[in-house]
């Protein structure tokens, strides 16, 4: 480990502490270093388990390929989701512990086995348990979201909250590509699409995710959460937001901000 992975570690760290945003990471480790980009998260992760934060699962970002193509990439990102991102359906989420927040409408896989080694569409399809509606709120720890691709991998990219619906569907029981989702802020429509946003399919996205945990000896494990990516465009949400996001065989889940 260098002294340039510590001290982006430290910024992140540190941003997210006092809740003011930083200049963008890549000033640090630059702008294509994807692996030490990695290990700049992993070093914030190990800080928060350290502290007793449980992982309850994993999350994937820059499914879309516009935006993909935006941060000249051609894969994903990832993220590890903690017990104290996680907010109830219908619960309240105070502005205090957001840094920039958004929110996206995703469809989440809740896993029912572990998953390791050479992973099939198959394997993975049988290792989820069900699938439920979800809103993840994404935040960045750098400035004005001015952020490239190392920047939003070492920022455990760029995760904040989730909140999982009650609807629980198996996923044979569901249109993973042709489900129309919508997004609501305030009762106005804010985010559409359709699951064939998230790399065509979400389970697209989740085999990819599946087989980088398993090949870096951190596999999927039965019971975590796993967050499959955007089915439409971020919002950005603030203090007296309400936020709806309904998917097409998945019902609805919902969230409120506050100061």
């Amino acid at each position: 480990m260098n002294q340039k992975q510590q001290i982006a570690a430290e910024i992140l760290y540190n941003a997210n502490a006092y809740k003011t945003p930083c200049d963008p990471i890549r000033t640090v480790i630059g702008e294509t270093d994807v692996a030490m980009a990695y290990s700049v998260q992993e070093i914030n992760i190990n800080k928060r388990k350290d502290a007793g934060e449980k992982v309850v699962g994993k999350k994937i970002g820059l499914t879309s390929f516009a935006v993909q193509k935006q941060l000249g990439v051609d894969q994903p990102d990832y993220g590890v989701l903690f017990d104290t991102m996680e907010v109830d359906n219908g619960g309240t989420l105070s502005t205090s512990v957001l840094m920039q927040p958004k929110a996206e409408a995703e469809i989440a896989f809740v896993m029912k086995d572990d998953l390791e080694g050479d992973i099939t569409m198959e394997k993975l399809e049988a290792a989820i348990d069900y699938a439920v509606a979800s809103i993840e709120v994404v935040g960045s720890r750098v400035e004005s979201w001015n952020i490239r691709i190392t920047d939003t991998i070492a920022d455990n990219a760029s995760a904040s909250h989730f909140v999982l619906g009650h609807n629980k569907v198996k996923i044979e029981n569901i249109d993973l590509t042709g489900c129309k989702m919508s997004m609501t802020k305030n009762g106005e429509i804010a985010s559409e699409g359709t699951g064939a946003a998230c790399m065509d399919n979400p389970l697209n996205a989740a085999l990819w995710l599946a087989q980088v945990m398993s090949d870096n000896g951190h596999p999927l494990r039965a019971g975590e959460v796993l967050l499959s990516g955007a089915l439409g465009p971020m919002v950005n949400i603030g203090a007296g937001d309400s936020i709806v996001a309904e998917i097409e065989g998945l019902g609805d889940v919902k969230l409120s901000i506050e100061s």
